[in-house]
């Protein structure tokens, strides 16, 4: 249901702002902002049960510490080379866009070699 909500949310932000801008108005970059803004605080407002659940699955990890810190370090590549180059994109910058997205498929190959090592040692040890 917070997921409507927000949808409805930024809907209505560029609805505002696309009315604003037809009429020249120096609001509609306030009312993106603005709804930028509520969105990500109704976003930090749901980090503490994503906290929550890295806890938990990283009870289960306690073994194998590293492959979840990976694991973890995989995760927020992804999230910052999409969030940089959809920044870069809607500047109109598409190609820095794409040379983001690059260095973050290799950062996160790179950083998911022990992985795959592993498991490659794991498939060749059943042969």
């Amino acid at each position: 249901m917070n997921m409507i909500r927000i949808a409805c949310l930024g809907l209505t932000g560029v609805m505002l702002g696309l009315f604003l801008k037809q009429v020249k108005s120096p609001y509609a970059e306030t009312v993106s902002l603005a709804t930028c803004l509520l969105i990500i605080f109704f976003s930090l407002s749901r980090l503490s049960s994503v906290f929550e659940l890295i806890n938990t699955i990283g009870g289960y990890f306690a073994e194998q510490k590293d492959y979840f810190r990976i694991l973890l370090k995989i995760i927020g590549i992804t999230y910052v080379a999409d969030f940089a180059s959809n920044i870069c994109k809607d500047a109109g910058y598409s190609a820095i866009a794409g040379q983001i997205e690059i260095f973050g498929k290799i950062s996160i190959l790179a950083i998911s070699s022990p992985i795959i090592l592993a498991l490659l040692e794991t498939i060749y040890s059943f042969l």
